[in-house]
């Protein structure tokens, strides 16, 4: 059996009415996403403390789900009518019938991060028995070693845990980050996230990989400052989130800054200039890592 996959564009008066109206006119299912995502003009995420409450993005993506043998043109129509607007442009993939299971797997192989870090998905064996392996299946929650952001917070851990720091992981996702500073060392390690099921996650991964780590909801982050701050986010949400990572770290304390476009770096060293002196520290794929040390 296979399936039908459409990517419609939709503004963001658009977007949630057309979803409403495929679903209602025979959509298997229907998911709305950031049309500029992975770009300089991605939005932040919902939800990010500080952040405008906008219910959607300007430009979106919808994409639907529909039977092999359906009539998408004529339920696009009608699905298009129901909502009030003429047909966007959209196109039409054909998904074919999978073992999704296996098929996942297959993508996701152990990933050296540094001389001494691997993370293995519960499903392989660890290539280094002596390495630091962490346990990490990919899941609901961001955060698996894959994507560059991540590689380069965790090599930055890897090179300046010195044993005994308080971390704060903020934006946590997988929670990887907290974990591998535990596994570096680190005297105490916590991590927040806006989204139940990363905290979560997270808390299961900590559990998974024998470590002990806190992860919080913002409203119920803990208030003493740490040695280091880390927060692997998008560059929207690290501007207006400044003032409170600022607050979260001890003078003399350190910063570390990814999700970032390497074209957004001097907007973000500008938006963090007047705590910290920061700089960047890696770039890999565009991707650029920024670190910083609080000044008294």
């Amino acid at each position: 059996m296979s399936w039908q996959s459409v990517t419609l564009a939709a503004t963001a008066d658009e977007a949630e009415r057309l979803s409403d109206a495929l679903m209602e006119a025979g959509a298997l299912s229907v998911s709305i996403e950031d049309a500029a995502a992975g770009t300089a003009a991605e939005a932040p995420i919902f939800g990010e403390p500080g952040m405008p409450a906008d219910e959607l993005w300007r430009d979106n993506k919808v994409l639907a789900l529909f039977a092999q043998t359906a009539d998408v043109t004529a339920i696009l129509t009608e699905a298009a009518q129901a909502a009030g607007f003429t047909v966007p442009a959209y196109r039409i993939e054909r998904v074919a019938e999978q073992d999704w299971v296996r098929l996942t797997q297959a993508e996701f192989d152990p990933i050296r991060i540094s001389e001494r870090l691997w993370v293995i998905p519960s499903w392989h064996a660890a290539p280094d028995g002596a390495a630091i392996n962490l346990k990490l299946d990919p899941g609901l929650a961001f955060g698996t070693g894959s994507h560059p952001t991540t590689r380069l917070c965790l090599q930055w851990l890897d090179s300046h845990i010195a044993g005994g720091e308080r971390v704060l992981d903020y934006g946590c996702g997988s929670g990887i980050l907290a974990i591998a500073a535990l596994k570096f060392g680190a005297g105490c390690a916590c991590g927040v996230d806006i989204d139940p099921q990363a905290v979560t996650t997270a808390q299961d991964n900590a559990r998974n990989n024998a470590v002990q780590a806190d992860f919080y909801l913002p409203d119920a982050t803990p208030t003493a400052p740490v040695d280091i701050v880390i927060a692997n986010i998008l560059t929207n949400p690290l501007l207006a989130l400044a003032p409170l990572l600022a607050s979260a770290c001890r003078h003399d304390g350190r910063i570390v800054l990814s999700g970032i476009l390497v074209e957004q770096v001097d907007k973000v060293i500008a938006a963090y200039a007047s705590w910290f002196d920061i700089s960047l520290w890696h770039a890999e794929d565009g991707w650029a890592c920024l670190a910083g040390t609080k000044r008294p």
